[in-house]
């Protein structure tokens, strides 16, 4: 093993000739939503909370509602993922996309997605 460098403080250790080098990539999705037959505040966050606790739950994703707090009628929900594997980023979000499409009580407006290296 190489000695480590300090750097801030820190203690880091450089990688070896010849084994591969690591990368973080991190995704984001941004989903705006319309809301069906809904008439309160409350009444939104009765939809809006099972979304967000099932992408938690089924893709292991960070989630939260985001957006349009104050409207009744529309929600934007953000999710993040870190990965090291591009394709399995990838996959796990266009499954939560799916998700969220298929979900009848929300209308998608519009979806934006990101996909952030470690050179950004």
């Amino acid at each position: 093993m190489f000695p480590p460098r300090h750097i801030a403080g820190r203690a880091t250790y450089p990688v070896p000739a010849g084994e591969p080098d690591t990368h973080m990539y991190v995704g984001t999705l941004s989903f705006d939503l319309l809301l069906g037959d809904v008439r309160s505040l409350k009444e939104k966050r009765s939809v809006v909370r099972p979304i967000v606790a099932e992408l938690q739950r089924k893709f292991a994703v960070s989630a939260a509602e985001v957006d349009h707090m104050n409207l009744h009628r529309r929600a934007g929900i953000g999710v993040a993922m870190v990965s090291g594997d591009t394709g399995h980023l990838s996959d796990v979000l266009d499954r939560c996309e799916r998700m969220v499409a298929g979900r009848p009580e929300v209308e998608l407006l519009s979806v934006r997605r990101r996909l952030h290296g470690d050179d950004d």
